[in-house]
């Protein structure tokens, strides 16, 4: 049986590279090597995409040993995104001048977090060069990773959600009284500041005063030209993953259990450092009645912004008065061994090696959908 070639396409530009290198390990030791053979493809903090060879070197050297024997196949120049046999690549990763030769990638795996991952812009790049790939298309890509229109779509779809404010950053700086006082007057203190476009809780501060809001918001906009200021409540955060491309599922609901009570949210570093201070549990200690509530507002959430693959749900459960929100949604969720979206799979009783498989499954049914556009011939 042949195998599938796979482009892992991990790192990026944005703030949150280092949790995109260790999905990318999460993925390449999981996935059914019987099946596919893996191509790393990693882009720096710089922006530069490395032909297969150079991308080892920003994994570990354990998920490194998995892949010497597969990357020694290839020249090194020999990735291209192409979608089919007659394309000659739109994008070829070339380290040494003179060779010609262009493997052409069966599908592409992004794991790129943040901006220029998870917004859309990458994902118009495989529509380009008409490629099969994993996750969300080009729009919903762009609405789930833009918080301010992921909450208009919410609504739409009438989901509930928390109050909120967003301005730009340039109003920020032209009239910053003006944002104060618009902060003040709909949220109140506390509230949470975070950059718009961005996850892995990078960029998000509390504030609990004028003086704590001002920094957090200069924090934030030095992250994003959209910021956005949420009410703070008193609640539980839980989780729940889906699967999908027009008939999503949803997972058993998971939830972090933070110990430190201190700890009113999970910054980047509790999220990703292993500290101790958290655990995430599945399924979430809920009664089933909210659990199946919990699975059907996350694939109405999914479907609001047309989904596709895979997405990470995150909701507020308040303990003043049990009401359940929508937050956000997060088109490529982490995969890393600390992250939620394996967990909930596993919790609900199936393997991230199964997942991976009918996540691949996925991306080629879209393709094979896409292919019956008209417009594409």
């Amino acid at each position: 049986m042949n195998k599938l070639k796979i482009g892992i396409v991990f790192g990026g530009r944005s703030g949150e590279h280092e949790v995109s290198v260790r999905s990318a390990k999460t993925v390449i030791e999981q996935i059914d090597r019987e099946k596919y053979e893996v191509v790393p493809i990693a882009v720096t903090k710089e922006g530069k995409w490395l032909n297969p060879v150079e991308s080892l070197g920003l994994l570990p050297a354990s998920t490194k040993d998995l892949l010497l024997d597969e990357i020694g196949k290839f020249p090194r120049n020999a990735v291209a995104f192409a979608g089919d046999t007659e394309y000659k690549g739109l994008l070829k990763l070339e380290a040494e001048p003179g060779e010609s030769r262009v493997e052409k990638l069966d599908v592409v795996f992004p794991v790129l977090h943040g901006t220029f991952g998870e917004d859309g812009t990458i994902q118009g790049l495989f529509e380009m060069a008409g490629i099969p790939y994993v996750g969300c298309g080009v729009l919903a890509s762009s609405c789930g990773m833009d918080k301010a229109f992921m909450k208009v779509l919410f609504q739409d779809a009438g989901l509930p959600i928390c109050k909120y404010v967003w301005f730009l950053r340039s109003e920020w700086e032209q009239n910053n009284e003006a944002t104060v006082a618009q902060i003040e007057s709909k949220l109140g203190y506390p509230c949470f500041v975070k950059p718009a476009n961005l996850g892995s809780s990078v960029g998000i501060s509390k504030a609990t005063d004028k003086f704590s809001l001002r920094a957090a918001i200069d924090l934030a906009a030095e992250y994003d030209r959209k910021i956005i200021v949420e009410e703070c409540l008193e609640m539980r955060e839980i989780e729940c993953a889906v699967i999908g491309n027009d008939s999503p599922q949803a997972s058993l609901p998971g939830e972090y259990i933070i110990r430190d009570a201190s700890k009113k949210f999970l910054d980047y570093t509790e999220k990703y450092s292993g500290t101790g201070n958290n655990e995430f549990v599945v399924p979430a200690p809920i009664s089933d009645e909210l659990s199946k509530k919990i699975q059907q507002m996350a694939i109405t959430a999914f479907k609001a912004i047309d989904g596709a693959g895979f997405a990470r749900v995150d909701f507020f459960l308040r303990t003043d008065n049990g009401a359940l929100l929508v937050n956000e949604i997060n088109t490529i969720p982490g995969l890393t061994d600390a992250s939620g979206f394996p967990k909930m799979w596993q919790g609900t009783g199936v393997e991230f090696t199964k997942i991976l498989d009918g996540l691949i499954s996925l991306a080629l049914e879209r393709h094979r959908d896409k292919a019956r556009n008209k417009t594409n011939h």
